[in-house]
């Protein structure tokens, strides 16, 4: 009953198997295989356009390098007051672009208030020298509350950046789990609602180490060579990474792997949604499920094996937690099994 996180799981079979079919004989390195490129087309299929990809190491590498290819001097990076890069990246953003901020803009459930967008940006126009620059826009898909932007809402921002001259860049950590759910292609969620630039992440989806920068918006390309190497996320053994994509993307592996953990979590949600001393926080939409508990129950779990974090309970009033409960974060992945998600239920009845 590991509910801790999907970076808790293993390795796909089909992923693993396809390192070890790649890990003999000689292939150029850093990427300028055969192989790697094939790989580098089959995300151009896959995202219907032309565009480039870089390998990264993880999903703060993506994210950062993404935010670097927009930097200015005195840059400002609009995102959530809860996004990732806010809260859980040890100030690689900062430090990555040398020293570029980030404007946290609240809204309920991950998702920023428009109109505090709106007005955030107005209050650092580009030409006033003491406020800094802004720079560029990010969001997550899914959110750091499980839930999903819609194609409109995704839309919406984009009109936000365009108005305003900046790049939007997606963090897509859990991006399949979101494309499932909401049933559209990759093109449909990012650059046709004007995405520029996006984190692919497949390492918490079935993949031991694969996360991507994909660059829809070419002026963003020209420096991501010398950020990349600078930062130390140049493979020299590509091949690797490329066999996990190779094996993550055949025959539609990866939305295989998504739909099962969405599918997880919203059995999760149902035995908590029936339980009497458990009550969910608001409705899942990926594989994130967001529950309050009585701090007793939580201990219970615990200790007959149940693994899953305590998480804070939110400041914007979309969640009520009392004295006597504890408000939790339950991830499901691709290795969650109905017979775990019936063992908690059980636990929890």
């Amino acid at each position: 009953m590991i509910f801790a996180s999907d970076n808790w799981a293993a390795v796909h079979p089909k992923i693993a198997d396809n390192v070890s079919r790649h890990s003999t004989g000689y292939a150029p390195a850093y990427g300028n295989s055969d192989f790697d490129k094939s790989i580098e087309a089959k995300f151009a299929e896959i995202f219907e356009c032309e565009l480039s990809v870089y390998f990264v190491a993880t999903g703060t590498a993506a994210n950062s390098l993404s935010i670097a290819a927009t930097n200015k001097p005195g840059g400002i990076t609009f995102c959530h007051s809860a996004a990732h890069v806010a809260e859980d990246e040890c100030g690689a953003v900062e430090y990555l672009t040398g020293g570029s901020r980030l404007h946290l803009v609240p809204g309920v459930h991950g998702k920023m208030d428009l109109a505090l967008l709106e007005k955030a940006i107005a209050k650092n126009p580009a030409a006033f020298v003491h406020g800094g620059q802004p720079m560029g826009i990010t969001i997550t898909q899914a959110t750091e509350a499980g839930t999903i932007h819609s194609l409109d809402e995704i839309s919406a921002i984009s009109a936000i950046a365009k108005a305003n001259d900046l790049p939007l860049h997606m963090d897509g950590a859990r991006f399949a789990n979101a494309l499932v759910r909401l049933g559209c292609t990759p093109a449909e969620m990012t650059w046709k609602q004007g995405v520029d630039i996006l984190s692919f992440g497949a390492t918490k989806n079935g993949c031991w180490c694969a996360e991507a920068i994909v660059i829809f918006e070419k002026k963003l390309d020209a420096q991501m060579p010398f950020l990349r190497k600078r930062a130390a996320q140049l493979f020299s053994k590509s091949r690797f990474i490329s066999a996990q994509f190779e094996a993550y993307f055949e025959d539609g592996l990866w939305l295989e792997t998504a739909r099962h953990s969405n599918a997880m979590a919203v059995r999760l949600a149902k035995i908590i949604s029936a339980s009497d001393s458990a009550r969910l926080a608001w409705q899942p939409q990926a594989n994130e499920v967001f529950a309050i508990l009585k701090t007793a129950t939580c201990e219970k779990l615990r200790k007959a094996g149940a693994v899953f974090y305590d998480w804070h309970a939110p400041t914007d009033g979309s969640a009520t937690v009392a004295s006597d409960e504890t408000m939790v974060r339950m991830v499901t992945s691709f290795a969650t099994t109905a017979q775990d998600v019936e063992d908690f239920g059980n636990l929890i009845a």
